[in-house]
């Protein structure tokens, strides 16, 4: 796109913050797709956790429509990636893509819009490009319905953690991620739905925006499997976190996790879906693992640095 091109388009005042883990090519497509977006985030911040440079060499060919921080993290753990990003960032407003993810032209003009009406943004996850043999949609949020959420709502529902935008108040508020979950921790995951949960329960104003749309790479079958454990290991370890820290939602919420996952098992099985049945058996597997990895794990007293700002 050229020069004129980018002087007819607006520049927001929101910083995007993108996690990546060896994945240059993605993240190169992701970062275009920002950059040719219909409006232009103020920012981006790369915060890269993989073992060489290649992630720094793409950043560096697509810099200059848009201001980019590169960071380097010799740790490891998806919450602790975005706790860095948005340290580095300095607007108000922040939106978080992963590097696997490709964004909607109208995905930044959506986010600017919407978080001028609520606090919490999240938006529609489809499969990115045609449906292609061996390769299966992974992490797909596909209503159109737009929501608003109040204190009780359950985690899942509100969003995904590839694709969420917040005002940054809320989530100082909240002290960021929880550090102790997510892919690349000892928790393994849910640490989007952990912060969606805190975020909620704290009263912040939180929407569902079908508008907010972007893509999500297809992933082979055996990629696909292997999230079933993690998925339910970490909702597991965020609801017992909750109630060792008193919060007796974290009862309900697990209750209503192990009922959805159970349903859909049973319901898998009647209709003879064996794959079907056998992801959900392997989440509600990871879900016992994962009650006992929140019942063993230390608190953020005892362990420095586990969430934003600690």
């Amino acid at each position: 796109m050229g020069a004129g091109a980018d002087a007819d388009r607006s520049s927001l005042g929101i910083s995007v913050a993108i996690s990546s883990l060896d994945r240059p090519d993605a993240l190169s497509r992701c970062l275009r797709s920002i950059i040719d977006g219909s409006a232009l985030p103020g920012e981006i911040v790369v915060v890269d956790q993989s073992r060489d440079g290649r992630a720094g060499a793409v950043v560096d060919e697509v810099r200059g429509a848009v201001p980019i921080t590169y960071v380097l993290d010799a740790g490891r753990g998806l919450g602790r990636s975005q706790n860095l990003a948005v340290a580095h960032t300095r607007h108000d407003h922040v939106a978080v893509l992963d590097d696997d993810c490709v964004a909607h032209r109208d995905w930044i003009a959506t986010i600017g819009r919407t978080l001028g009406e609520v606090d919490v943004v999240a938006g529609r996850v489809l499969p990115l490009g045609p449906d292609v043999p061996g390769l299966y949609a992974v992490a797909s949020r596909t209503s159109s319905v737009r929501r608003t959420f109040v204190q009780k709502a359950l985690p899942w529902e509100v969003g995904s953690g590839n694709n969420f935008a917040f005002v940054r108040a809320w989530y100082e508020h909240v002290r960021g991620c929880d550090e102790r979950l997510g892919p690349g921790s000892d928790g393994r995951g849910a640490v989007d739905l952990d912060l969606f949960y805190r975020l909620v329960r704290a009263g912040a104003r939180v929407r569902y925006e079908p508008d907010a749309v972007v893509f999500h790479e297809r992933k082979p079958r055996r990629e696909r499997l292997e999230r079933r454990i993690p998925y339910g290991y970490g909702m597991g370890a965020c609801c017992t976190l909750w109630l060792r820290d008193g919060d007796w939602g974290g009862l309900r919420v697990l209750a209503a996790w192990v009922r959805l996952r159970a349903s859909l098992f049973a319901r898998a099985t009647a209709r003879r879906r064996w794959l079907s049945a056998y992801e959900e058996a392997l989440v509600l597997a990871g879900t016992l693992l994962g009650i006992a990895y929140g019942l063993r794990t230390r608190s953020p007293a005892s362990a420095p640095a586990r969430r934003y700002g600690s």
